[in-house]
């Protein structure tokens, strides 16, 4: 069941998603060669608790950290600790805020010094992918429409979209109804409406789709080797467009 959510509900998520954009902003200014996982994850926990939420992912069916970071071809769920970022890497940073009983859940992904071009494209078609997933997200779209287009933009730029792991509905709870895949054809599935909230993830990986789980049970990892990028908001349906909550 896919909940429709209050204006008075909406709000509070709207304060959890301020919390987010906070935290994003802390931890893109440590962003450098050198610094490491866990150094960023001890700012975004920091930067949550003194805007007044909650670490979402801390504990989370065991989840030992605020922060999911993800280096290279970990495509999510990475463990934040000593490892130190080095020039080249990129690194997806996925976390989550509770205020109030409410979620947020947003992924950004940053270039490490200096990239090559070949990775900063990846990055800015994920983002792209991602802004036109968030543009279907309409009252009387259907929830297919954003999978479509994430897929097409994504594939169509020469990459793969990871398919075992997908979007989600959020609210009083992290994952909600409905699941949002990152591909599939058009015009299927649930029509939007006004008052739902999706957290919209594309994964786009530079070679193929194809992803294991690292032994720490956590760690996804591309199984060819190749890099992963993630980008996520958490996105309201209104009947004035999508309202992006985590930006």
């Amino acid at each position: 069941m896919i909940l429709i959510k209050t204006e008075p509900e909406l709000d509070l998520m709207r304060k959890s998603g301020a919390i987010l954009k906070a935290a994003f902003l802390e931890v893109g200014r440590m962003i450098r060669p050198g610094v490491t996982t866990g150094e960023l994850d001890r700012v975004a926990e920091d930067t949550i608790l003194s805007g007044g939420g909650i670490p979402a992912f801390k504990g989370y069916q065991g989840f030992p950290a605020c922060i999911c970071a993800s280096v290279n071809e970990e495509v999510v769920h990475g463990i934040p600790g000593p490892r130190r970022l080095e020039n080249g890497d990129i690194i997806g940073i996925d976390m989550g805020a509770i205020y109030e009983g409410f979620y947020s859940d947003a992924t950004r992904t940053y270039a490490v010094g200096d990239v090559p071009e070949e990775t900063l494209r990846l990055i800015k078609v994920t983002k792209e992918a991602l802004d036109l997933g968030i543009d279907k997200a309409r009252p009387g779209n259907h929830l297919s429409d954003i999978s479509h287009a994430i897929q097409a933009h994504a594939e169509g730029s020469g990459y793969s979209v990871v398919r075992v792991l997908v979007g989600h509905g959020i609210g009083r709870r992290m994952h909600e109804d409905p699941q949002i895949p990152n591909f599939g054809p058009a015009g299927y599935g649930p029509v939007l409406k006004a008052g739902m909230v999706l957290a919209i993830e594309p994964m786009v990986n530079a070679g193929g789709s194809d992803v294991l789980t690292l032994g720490d049970k956590w760690t996804f990892v591309t199984v060819d080797g190749k890099l992963s990028c993630h980008f996520e908001d958490t996105v309201a349906v209104t009947n004035d467009g999508p309202e992006i909550m985590t930006r």
